[in-house]
């Protein structure tokens, strides 16, 4: 049996743990025969407590041997839990080794710190919360932080953003197992409105809709996506907004880094990814209904932004001859 060792440490996120856990559990169920042995460990085992407050008796990691079948996970937790984390010799030792060994690592959420300090991520693509994509690239320059997607496989290596967003990426990994058909089961058992793609960005519609209502650029981000199309300009954002030009540009750097026409690049780049690989659409529709001018101004700011043309984006990811 394949066993999913899912790292821990007191003050992690319980969901962090928990979520990946359940997924893992529940294949078995579904493919009718033993899945995953799931097993949640720390340095020196016994209880450790999430973020919650609530505990969880685990086994001692650095008795635990890594084996090729392994899937191994870095859960995150609270700012002063993930330092300590990181500057734990034991912790980041038994992950360097075991990436070598296993059949896949990864990490959930701000668990992205462990993998980099152990030199896991270097050289490669890597998700983490989107409040913490910044002080990532900062602190291990060698990793190419994605701050556009809920999860990121590259090779062995899988990262996934904040929280709830290890559930999304723990069922691609059971899908990479065991088929889609599995994965889907597993999402209606769990009554998951829909199951969100990787490259899905972490500002999707949906997570706009459950900010606070009082969020000051929510009411903005939910209309724009909604009115792609023409000429949508910063300064309709910033009347949208009830703000001056200047002060939505200083908004807009606080709260989501980055300047009001990127973020409408980036909207239109979301809309258009969604397109290309949940319908058969051809880029010129695509292009018109993200608001792009045009085919080839898409093509380019792909490029740009994506390192792909749109075409090889949605062959890539799209899912369209799935039955």
């Amino acid at each position: 049996m394949a066993r999913l060792i899912i790292a821990a440490f007191n003050g992690a996120q319980g969901l962090d743990v928990i979520g990946p856990a359940e997924v893992f559990a529940a294949a078995e169920r579904h493919i009718g025969a033993p899945g995953y042995e799931v097993v949640v460990a720390a340095v020196g085992g016994g209880a450790i407590r999430f973020t919650s407050g609530a505990s969880l008796r685990v086994r001692d990691l650095t008795k635990m041997r890594p084996r090729p079948a392994d899937t191994v996970l870095v859960v995150g937790g609270d700012e002063r839990a993930v330092r300590a984390a990181v500057h734990d010799d034991a912790l980041v030792g038994w992950v360097r080794r075991a990436a070598g060994v296993v059949k896949r690592i990864g990490s959930v959420c701000s668990g992205a710190f462990v993998l980099a300090r152990a030199g896991v991520l270097d050289g490669r693509r890597a998700a983490t919360h989107w409040a913490a994509c910044s002080r990532l690239a900062a602190f291990r320059p060698q990793v190419t932080v994605d701050p556009n997607a809920i999860f990121v496989q590259d090779g062995h290596v899988w990262t996934s953003a904040g929280v709830t967003t290890g559930i999304d990426m723990s069922l691609a990994i059971v899908e990479e197992d065991h088929g889609a058909r599995v994965a889907d089961a597993i999402a209606a058992r769990f009554v998951l409105y829909v199951r969100r793609p990787g490259f899905q960005s972490q500002f999707s519609d949906a997570l706009v809709a459950q900010r606070e209502a009082s969020a000051p650029l929510a009411g903005v981000l939910a209309w724009a996506r909604s009115n792609l199309r023409g000429g949508l300009s910063a300064l309709e954002l910033a009347r949208r907004a009830g703000m001056s030009l200047r002060t939505f540009h200083r908004r807009c750097a606080e709260q989501l880094a980055t300047t009001p026409s990127k973020l409408i690049e980036a909207l239109r780049v979301e809309h258009a990814r969604t397109l290309l690989t949940t319908t058969a659409l051809g880029t010129k529709t695509v292009a018109a209904r993200s608001g792009f001018g045009s085919p080839g101004q898409m093509a380019r700011v792909f490029k740009r932004t994506l390192g792909v043309a749109p075409s090889e984006y949605a062959a890539w990811h799209g899912r369209r001859a799935d039955p």
